[in-house]
């Protein structure tokens, strides 16, 4: 087995990154402090063609290079947009028919593995503060609460990893590839 180059593997260009049809899913970050964990939201959220990104509240925004250093130009491909609050966007969103999904551990959550995307749905997943996680009026407000079923000891994962995860899942479950 031979590992592939950058050249073998296929990629399409910004430009046509830009027009092709996206995965009908939306990623909202609330409250992200770390500048490289927001650049790796972008490397993912290219890496499965996602609609768009909304930076929310303290989330520094590109062009950064610190966001630059771990989006590796993503920054230039998936469409993103500054909101100053969270809880509005989300309300927006809902009044355009996209169905909110909170990835957050509460109450009464459903686990990723348990949720399925509803066929010609679009859904926007909000990831929170590396902290306090999702604000609870934002949680509140969310269609569904999903959470990543977890057996160690440790309470959480980084949200790179949550949104990787979560993005992958709901990706494959949506039939894409």
């Amino acid at each position: 087995m031979r590992k592939l180059k950058n050249n073998e593997l296929g990629r399409i260009t910004v430009d046509e990154f830009k027009s092709v049809e996206k995965t009908p899913i939306i990623v909202v970050l609330d409250n992200i402090r770390s500048l490289n964990n927001i650049g790796s939201v972008f490397r993912t959220s290219d890496a499965f063609l996602i609609e768009k990104i909304y930076l929310c509240g303290i989330c520094a925004t590109p062009p950064n290079k610190d966001i630059h250093k771990t989006a590796l130009g993503a920054t230039e491909s998936v469409a993103w947009e500054y909101v100053e609050d969270t809880l509005t966007l989300v309300e927006k969103l809902k009044a355009e028919n996209v169905k909110v999904l909170a990835i957050e551990q509460a109450e009464n959550s459903t686990k990723l593995n348990t949720f399925y995307p509803k066929e010609n749905e679009k859904y926007a997943i909000v990831m929170g503060n590396e902290v306090k996680g999702v604000q609870q009026e934002v949680v509140s407000a969310a269609d569904v609460c999903l959470e990543i079923p977890q057996l160690g000891t440790k309470h959480s994962l980084n949200i790179s990893v949550t949104t990787g995860v979560v993005l992958w899942d709901l990706f494959q479950k949506m039939n894409i590839l």
